[in-house]
């Protein structure tokens, strides 16, 4: 049953090109845990991809012609209407002399990109995003930039790990935005263990706190909790 099974996931790719976990458990009426045993036996076959948040067909005859862009790459550009409303909102939260942390969600990437020609007068920021550390230069050089170091994570392109943790440590944070795969019933989820624990250390940290979401990550849940929602000053949406 679940060799069919497999194959026809494969098939159902195939047509779609790219399915979430909600999608494919709900199509093949299976547990999340189910598919995720049938993702991980593909994706060592080297059948299908894991993408953020679900799985992409891993077609070899386009593979050999145009190579696959890297997933963060790839999440910066879904949604990007809705994200950069978000960004837009969260932007009238920031005050001079804040010290901000901004993860590195790719909705709060474009947060980033705005603050990239703000105009306070003093600013202070703090990331683990690899991609917000690289424009570090295209920032006001007046403003406090600071990069927390750790294991690289090659999907969320981020650093995370015990090393950030302890960099943390040593921080205070007058203000956290952070995204996440999604919210349902109260509860902020993420797929990633690592991702969770330095957000749960940020929160703890930060004196006031912002969930940046697009509309399509409401009533979604990944499978590690960060927090509830009701521990956000705000949740900012479009």
């Amino acid at each position: 049953m679940k060799k069919i099974r497999t194959y026809a996931i494969v098939d159902y790719l195939k047509e779609k090109k790219y399915c979430t976990i909600e999608e494919l458990t709900e199509h093949f009426q299976v547990s999340t845990a189910t598919m995720y045993r049938d993702i991980a036996e593909l994706a060592a076959r080297d059948v299908v991809r894991k993408v953020h948040g679900g799985i992409a067909f891993q077609d070899r005859q386009s593979d050999r012609r145009i190579p696959l862009s890297h997933p963060f790459q790839e999440r910066i550009n879904w949604n990007c209407k809705r994200k950069q409303i978000i960004a837009e909102e969260a932007m009238k939260r920031i005050c001079e002399n804040d010290i901000l942390f901004l993860d590195s969600s790719t909705t709060v990437y474009y947060l980033a990109k705005l603050l990239e020609t703000s105009n306070f007068s003093s600013l202070t920021i703090v990331t683990n995003s690899v991609m917000i550390i690289q424009n570090f230069y295209k920032y006001p050089s007046h403003y406090v930039r600071i990069g927390l170091g750790g294991s690289f994570d090659v999907q969320l392109n981020a650093f995370l790990g015990q090393a950030t943790l302890r960099e943390l440590e040593y921080l205070e944070i007058s203000k956290a935005f952070i995204s996440a795969f999604g919210i349902d019933d109260d509860k902020v989820t993420t797929n990633h263990e690592y991702h969770a624990g330095l957000l749960m250390k940020v929160l703890e940290i930060a004196r006031q706190k912002y969930l940046l979401l697009d509309k399509s990550k409401l009533n979604r849940s990944g499978l590690f909790k960060i927090s509830p929602g009701r521990a956000f000053d705000e949740i900012v949406t479009d």
